[in-house]
Formats: structure tokens, C-alpha cells, sequence
């Protein structure tokens, strides 16, 4: 989504009604100054509770699957399938890590940011801090390594969920980088992203230290500065999962259960406008890349009242996805084939819609009604 679109208010809406009274009465700036002020924000409460104890947190409620199969599994980013049965499943704390070498084996815990990143200035709480230490399968885990995160258009590997490794996809958004990269499921390349820009604001004051005293790979996601943090191709990466992948009901659960258990929260699962406040000249860039996609694009009937829709456009569209309201997604065409600029997408159950529209770097997504 290029703005703020009605999905991204009504879950604004529904995230404040779930944080405590004036949490964010001091976030009144723009810029970096709002950054400042969310990390002394979010800096406060916070008591770290160990690396152990991780394991304890992965056994709430809101790390298991409620969403999909809904059977209380581990849900794991990086071996959770949103559209049908998971290849492997995880439910109990003994099938930690653990020596593994197969996907299914055992679990562990992830850096998103990896701890290779920051472990010569300083270990703890970065390496203890559950909003963005995620439980994943230990064999996925060692695959993505300290690469960053980015598009992968050729993947070298493909894990069992459909995550792949391989070169960044040097066009479009992610131009500018070109060397491997992890790219995870579109349902979970938001989450990923708030984790992120969670980390270079819980940890503003050290980032320049972080980047300064480390030479791995993961180190290309940053540029070495506190306010900005982000290197210009993974900002534009991580703003644009941002919006394609809006807060869901999986995250604000996360959010507020690891609030009891280390006193502080994510800033942008709660309010996602703060990204682009923060971030406004990039956010600005992306809106603008947009417009020729806007503008040659349209979907019809709208209301439709059979299950079927016609997409129209003179563009070369590279994907196709429709969400439900909870950013679910229900069905994706790669690469569609459209006769006469149009192609039709059916089956659609009676219910309120987001369609995903990708090409050539750029985004846009239509709100439909089936009814």
C-alpha cells in the first residue's frame, strides 16, 4: 500500500484501544526526533529477562498458530504455510535445539537482527529482546545465516514453506543491492519489517557502535548512522513490506503479551503511521513510484456479486494477491498471464478484500467487496 489506506486505520484504530493510557504522550515530534522520543519511549519499562527465558515466552498463546490451522502449533515465520498444511509442525518445548539437519527437526531462536551484528559491542538485552528474537525452524535459521532480508527473484534455496535465498532483485524498490539475501513469506514480510524498525530505535544509541565493530553481511542493512539507521535499498524494502504487509490480529497479540513479560512495546505495531512520520522523504519516493501503476489500473465489478472480479491494466504485473482484512492471503498469481490487459480472478467467498497488485518495483492495493 503506498498511504495509509483504510485497512492500516481501521487496525490503528483497533491497536490504540489495546495500549495503556498516555503510552505515547511524548511522541509529539516528526522526523528523528519522533524516533528519539519513541526509543527513551520504549527504552523505559523495559527489563530484560534473560536468554532462557525465551523459551518459557514461545509457549503463550501469542506465539502459537490461532490464525491458520488454528491447532495451537508453533507459529513459525520461516515453516508456517498461510494458504494450506504446514510441511512440519512444532508444539512442544522439547523439540528445541538441539544438533539438526533437516528442516522438522528442532527449533531455535532467531535474530532478526542477527547477533553477529552487535555482539562485539555489546550481548545484552539486544540478544534477549523477544521483539525481535523469534522462534523458527533451526534448519531455516543456519539457511538465512547473517544475510539480510530482501527480493529474491532466482533463489539458490527454497525452503520448505516457499522462503528463498539468493540474489537480491536489483530493480524496482530493492535496486541498489544485488548479493544474497533471505526473502520470507509475503504474510510475514511486515512483521519482519516493525522488528527491525523496532531495533534501530530501542537501540538508537548504540547502532553507530554496532555498525562501526562488525564486518558481516547483515551489516549492509544499516548505514552506520543512529537517526536514519537504514541503508536507502533496505529502508525502501522494509517501508514497502511495511505496507503491503499490514499489522495483523497475530502481531498486536505478540505485542501485548510481550509488554507483561518485559514492560515495553512495539511502536509500530501500535501506531504504523509512525514509520513514514519518521521516515517521510522515503515514504514519499515509494508514493510517487506508484502513480503510473495507480493510474492504469482498475478493477471491476466492484461490488461483485458472483465471486469474480476483472483486473485491467496496461502494466506487466509480476503478482497478483488478495488478503482478507486480517492480511491473510487467500489466493497469488506470479507472473499472470492477462489477455487483452485483463485477466479474471474467481472464487472469491463473500466477504471484504485487499488485491495486491506488484510490478516492476512497484505497489498498489484496491479495496473489494464481494458480495
Amino acid at each position: 500500500m503506498k498511504k495509509i489506506t483504510l485497512l492500516l486505520l481501521l487496525i490503528s484504530t483497533f491497536c490504540f484501544a489495546q495500549i495503556p493510557a498516555g503510552y505515547y504522550n511524548t511522541a509529539t515530534g516528526t522526523g528523528y526526533t519522533l524516533k528519539t522520543q519513541l526509543k527513551n519511549r520504549i527504552t523505559n519499562g523495559h527489563v530484560d529477562q534473560g536468554y532462557g527465558s525465551l523459551w518459557n515466552l514461545y509457549t503463550n498463546t501469542a506465539f502459537r498458530d490461532t490464525n491458520y490451522e488454528n491447532d495451537n502449533s508453533l507459529l513459525d515465520i520461516y515453516s508456517e504455510n498461510p494458504t494450506g498444511p504446514d510441511p512440519y509442525n512444532y508444539f512442544s518445548t522439547s523439540q528445541q535445539c538441539g544438533s539438526y539437519s533437516n528442516e522438522g527437526d528442532c527449533y531455535n531462536r532467531e535474530h532478526i537482527v542477527p547477533q553477529a551484528f552487535f555482539d562485539n559491542v555489546a550481548i545484552d538485552p539486544m540478544k534477549n529482546d523477544p521483539f525481535h528474537v523469534a522462534p523458527v525452524d533451526g534448519k531455516v535459521n543456519g539457511l538465512r545465516d547473517n544475510y539480510p532480508y530482501g527480493r529474491v527473484n532466482s533463489p539458490t534455496n527454497t525452503t520448505a514453506n516457499g522462503s528463498k535465498l539468493g540474489p537480491n532483485y536489483n530493480s524496482g524498490y530493492s535496486a541498489g543491492y544485488s548479493n544474497t539475501v533471505f526473502e520470507p513469506l509475503d504474510e510475514f514480510k511486515g512483521d519482519i519489517a516493525r522488528s527491525i524498525f523496532y531495533f534501530v530505535t530501542r537501540y538508537e544509541d548504540s547502532m553507530v557502535s554496532f555498525y562501526n565493530n562488525t564486518t558481516v553481511i547483515s551489516k549492509n542493512m544499516f548505514d552506520g548512522t543512529a537517526n536514519n539507521a537504514l541503508s536507502p535499498t533496505f529502508l525502501k524494502i522494509l517501508i514497502t513490506w511495511h505496507n503491503q504487509d499490514p499489522v495483523s490480529p497475530k502481531e498486536i497479540a505478540r505485542n501485548n503479551a510481550i509488554y507483561n513479560y518485559q514492560g515495553n512495546r512495539n511502536p509500530y505495531i501500535d501506531h504504523p503511521e509512525y514509520v513514514c512520520q519518521i521516515w517521510s522523504s522515503v515514504c514519499a519516493a515509494l508514493s510517487t513510484d506508484n502513480f503510473e501503476l495507480e493510474e492504469t489500473t482498475s478493477i471491476y465489478p466492484n461490488p461483485s456479486n458472483d465471486g469474480r472480479i476483472n483486473i485491467s491494466t496496461t502494466a506487466e504485473l509480476n503478482q497478483i494477491s488478495v488478503l482478507t482484512i486480517n492480511g491473510q492471503v487467500i489466493q497469488k498469481i506470479t507472473n499472470p498471464n492477462l489477455i487483452d490487459n485483463t485477466i479474471e480472478i474467481s472464487n472469491l467467498p463473500k466477504g471484504f478484500y485487499f488485491v495486491l497488485l506488484e510490478a516492476n518495483g512497484q505497489n498498489i492495493t484496491k479495496k473489494i467487496i464481494i458480495n
